[in-house]
């Protein structure tokens, strides 16, 4: 009986999915973040490339 006290008194597994799932949220936001930066990178470079294509390299 003692154990079974000990066990629905235990809170550490919930705090390693609680950590687990911050994790996951951070996870997230840094692929949303990246994946909007690589698309605005794209897009400004292919603004330059097209510029570019006016102009001639000697």
């Amino acid at each position: 009986m003692n154990i079974i006290k000990r066990f629905v008194k235990d809170e550490s597994g919930a705090t390693a999915i609680e950590y687990g799932l911050i994790a996951a949220l951070i996870a997230v936001g840094i692929i949303v973040a990246a994946t909007t930066l690589g698309d605005e990178l794209s897009s400004m470079f292919n603004r330059i490339a097209a510029k570019l294509q006016g102009t001639q390299v000697n």
